[in-house]
Protein backbone atom coordinates (compact mmCIF):
# COMPACT_ATOMS: atom_id res chain seq x y z
CA UNK A 1 0.00 0.00 0.00
CA UNK A 2 1.36 4.00 -1.29
CA UNK A 3 2.08 5.98 2.03
CA UNK A 4 -0.41 8.21 0.21
CA UNK A 5 -3.16 5.87 0.34
CA UNK A 6 -2.31 5.04 3.90
CA UNK A 7 -2.42 8.62 4.90
CA UNK A 8 -6.04 9.54 3.24
CA UNK A 9 -6.92 6.17 5.17
CA UNK A 10 -5.66 7.16 8.39
CA UNK A 11 -7.16 10.59 8.01
CA UNK A 12 -10.55 8.79 7.05
CA UNK A 13 -10.65 6.72 10.33
CA UNK A 14 -9.96 9.01 12.29
CA UNK A 15 -12.90 11.94 10.91
CA UNK A 16 -15.70 9.39 10.48
CA UNK A 17 -15.64 8.72 14.52
CA UNK A 18 -15.45 12.13 15.33
CA UNK A 19 -18.06 13.03 12.88
CA UNK A 20 -20.57 10.33 14.32
CA UNK A 21 -19.92 11.71 18.00
CA UNK A 22 -21.07 15.75 17.07
CA UNK A 23 -24.05 17.28 15.75
CA UNK A 24 -25.74 16.66 13.69
CA UNK A 25 -24.91 13.24 13.39
CA UNK A 26 -24.50 12.67 17.04
CA UNK A 27 -28.77 13.43 17.17
CA UNK A 28 -29.07 9.55 15.14
CA UNK A 29 -28.45 8.43 18.82
CA UNK A 30 -29.44 10.88 20.98
CA UNK A 31 -32.03 9.44 22.80
CA UNK A 32 -32.47 7.46 26.01
CA UNK A 33 -35.62 4.88 25.39
CA UNK A 34 -33.83 1.90 24.25
CA UNK A 35 -31.75 0.46 27.15
CA UNK A 36 -28.81 -1.72 26.36
CA UNK A 37 -26.65 -3.12 28.42
CA UNK A 38 -27.98 -1.07 31.36
CA UNK A 39 -26.87 2.19 29.33
CA UNK A 40 -29.10 4.44 27.41
CA UNK A 41 -28.84 4.12 23.90
CA UNK A 42 -26.63 7.36 23.69
CA UNK A 43 -24.23 6.51 25.82
CA UNK A 44 -23.59 3.18 24.02
CA UNK A 45 -23.65 4.79 20.78
CA UNK A 46 -20.20 6.81 22.09
CA UNK A 47 -18.71 3.78 23.71
CA UNK A 48 -19.33 1.73 20.87
CA UNK A 49 -17.90 4.22 17.88
CA UNK A 50 -14.68 4.67 20.70
CA UNK A 51 -13.82 0.53 20.35
CA UNK A 52 -14.67 1.19 16.90
CA UNK A 53 -11.98 3.83 16.68
CA UNK A 54 -9.72 2.09 18.78
CA UNK A 55 -10.24 -1.46 16.57
CA UNK A 56 -9.59 0.46 13.34
CA UNK A 57 -6.14 2.65 14.42
CA UNK A 58 -4.66 -1.11 15.53
CA UNK A 59 -5.63 -2.39 12.42
CA UNK A 60 -4.07 0.63 10.54
CA UNK A 61 -0.94 0.50 13.16
CA UNK A 62 -0.32 -3.45 11.52
CA UNK A 63 -0.95 -2.04 8.11
CA UNK A 64 1.60 0.89 8.58
CA UNK A 65 4.29 0.39 5.70
CA UNK A 66 6.59 2.78 7.96
CA UNK A 67 6.60 0.47 10.77
CA UNK A 68 8.98 -2.28 9.12
CA UNK A 69 11.22 0.23 8.35
CA UNK A 70 11.31 1.82 12.09
CA UNK A 71 12.17 -1.72 13.13
CA UNK A 72 15.58 -2.22 10.69
CA UNK A 73 17.49 0.68 12.30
Amino acid sequence: MSKSKFNTINIAVGLIPFLMLVFPFFEIANRATPIIFGLPFSFFWVIVWIVITFVALVVLYRLDPDQDEEEDV
